[in-house]
């Protein structure tokens, strides 16, 4: 199941889980070269608290700060269904 959670506008991220066999983590980002790192970071570190190994996450973000990734991913997640 698809699911996701932000917007597009500036200062916030849109984030889209899809059930998958493997992690994987597709980040764009207009901040990319500077916060990558730390983007790719706060995903991992949000599905390794909920126990996630394998989903696809999408990560399209305009600048947003760490907090709004991860309650961004967590709200996805329950979306999904991945999550309480």
């Amino acid at each position: 199941m698809k699911s996701s959670a932000g917007t597009y506008e500036s200062s916030d991220c849109l984030i889209t889980t899809t059930k998958n066999d493997t992690l994987e983590i597709i980040i764009e980002s207009i901040v990319f070269e500077q916060f990558g790192d730390q983007i790719k970071k706060v995903i991992l570190n949000t599905l390794e608290e909920h126990n996630i190994l394998t989903i696809k996450v999408e990560c399209f973000d305009k600048g947003a700060l760490d907090y709004t990734i991860k309650s961004r991913l967590e709200t996805a997640l329950k979306r999904g269904g991945y999550i309480e």
